[in-house]
């Protein structure tokens, strides 16, 4: 059946609804009126009705710039697998992130690869269940979109309960937030995919749909992101507090130079100014995350408005059929929706709000790698390249690094005096008798050296003192290995 003969008793551009007997792609998303008894609705997509400025090449846009910056997230997440730590700062919160945001940036590339068709037929567009390409983009950016507010919410509790209430983050919070942050977005994706679904709406990407949409997904979101705000904000005013407090502390054991804090007792008796520089020093490490968070808190609830609003401009309601009456009737005179974009206005949102939407959904990363790259993941990398990571296992003195040709330096001796040839070594041997040979002892015959003995030096045996002597306590020479004072007259 050619598209003019569906037409049916429906005025052009309108289809007669009862002419399309199929069961699949998303019924409920087609835009049909009642007119003179009939059901006609308009052509699938919407879309090219509503904006008739090419929002299509507008909104695909977006997927282009989402390849130029998925190279970034890439960026991070090999730096993290690769790197050590010491170059990186990772943290499991900040991977999670990061992979997150990935998901969401993958879902507007792969239209570019699959192209997919956003129709079933030609009232009907096409859904999840209909087209496979559908339900990768939606799942992977609704998923996405739930994992980045969870995992911005875990941030910002482990943040606050560091700075407000002193409590070091440990493995039980560690295994708390993974469970958190990938349960969470797990079952609200599944319940959500479940119960509202996601279909073609404009673009090559698919949405969630508007049929209990509110409550499967945009609330819990909105709920996620209004609490990871109220914390960050109470983090701040705490962190103003004690600053504010902090200058009028007149404590003078708190401002010493040592470094080192002053107790009175407990961990509890911290003065203001104590209090301020232990905060001082967290924020000096979390400010990155701080602006993260809000950055992306404030894009998510902006989109959250954006896409609630175009449900509840697109629900079939007496108002809003009320609103999009002359709309209509215009594209029944004119037939062209270029001649109608004064009249539709008032149905679903303004086009510029739309593209700057997607736009902004598809760099959202670009915030992340902003506020999450450091210059020592550039040196870190460098290193790498030069091979500075490798770990060396050979020993080499430090002497043999710089050794001069003229090794008369290191004698003992005068190196400016005429040093003659060394005589020959000659072994002599002194029996002990706690065993049955002694050590050798090797006498250097040749040029004899004088030899200060120091005034405290403990060099060579001494006999004891008188007060040994009182207690009972006698020495024998040779019953050790020491010289007795004969030897060492005799050497003399």
């Amino acid at each position: 059946m050619s598209g003019s003969s569906k037409h049916g008793l429906c005025p052009a551009p309108f289809l007669q609804e009862a002419l399309f007997t199929n069961t699949r792609g998303y019924i409920n998303g087609r835009f049909c009126q009642e007119y003179g008894g009939h059901v006609c609705c308009l052509p699938c997509p919407l879309q090219d009705w509503r904006y008739p400025d090419n929002v299509d090449a507008k909104v695909g846009a977006a997927g282009w710039i989402a390849v130029a910056l998925l190279p970034f997230s890439v960026f991070l997440l090999l730096t993290y697998a690769i790197l050590p730590v010491k170059y990186t700062n990772r943290h499991y919160i900040t991977v999670c992130f990061t992979l997150a945001l990935a998901c969401m940036q993958v879902a507007f590339i792969v239209p570019l690869g699959t192209k997919p068709d956003a129709c079933y037929d030609e009232i009907t567009p096409n859904d999840m269940y209909s087209d496979l390409s559908c339900a990768f983009t939606g799942a992977l950016l609704l998923f996405g979109g739930i994992a980045v507010v969870t995992w911005s919410l875990l941030r910002t509790i482990a943040l606050h309960l560091q700075v407000c209430w002193e409590i070091v983050i440990g493995p039980v919070f560690m295994w708390c937030a993974t469970v958190a942050g990938l349960g969470v977005p797990i079952l609200i994706t599944a319940v959500m995919l479940h119960f509202t679904g996601v279909s073609y709406r404009f673009g090559g990407v698919c949405h969630i749909n508007s049929e209990n949409s509110l409550g499967d997904y945009w609330i819990p979101l909105l709920v996620f992101a209004g609490l990871a705000l109220i914390l960050q904000f109470a983090t701040i005013g705490y962190c103003i507090h004690i600053y504010v407090r902090s200058l009028f502390d007149s404590d003078p054991t708190s401002t010493n130079h040592s470094g080192l804090p002053s107790y009175s007792g407990s961990v509890r008796t911290a003065t203001a100014r104590q209090a301020y520089k232990r905060v001082r020093r967290v924020l000096k490490m979390q400010w990155r995350s701080i602006a993260l968070v809000i950055t992306i808190l404030a894009n998510v609830i902006y989109f959250s408005v954006i896409f609630v609003q175009l449900n509840n401009s697109l629900n079939l309601t007496p108002e809003t059929k009320a609103r999009a009456t002359p709309w209509l009737l215009c594209l029944v005179t004119y037939q062209d929706p270029t001649k109608c974009t004064a009249e539709s206005k008032p149905v679903a949102i303004a086009e510029a709000k739309l593209v700057a939407t997607m736009v902004l959904l598809a760099i959202v990363n670009m915030w992340n790698f902003i506020f999450t790259v450091r210059w020592s993941m550039i040196q870190g990398w460098i290193a790498l390249f030069r091979g500075f990571l490798v770990e060396r296992v050979e020993f080499v003195s430090v002497d043999a690094r710089s050794r001069p040709a003229d090794t008369s330096n290191y004698e003992m001796l005068n190196p400016r005096q005429n040093m003659k040839t060394p005589e020959p070594l000659v072994e002599v041997r002194s029996p002990s008798p706690a065993y049955g040979h002694g050590p050798k002892e090797v006498a250097f015959v040749g040029r004899d050296a004088s030899y200060h003995r120091p005034t405290m030096s403990f060099s060579s045996p001494r006999p004891p003192s008188s007060s040994q002597n009182n207690k009972g306590y006698t020495w024998d020479a040779t019953t050790s290995f020491a010289r007795s004072n004969s030897q060492m007259d005799h050497r003399n």
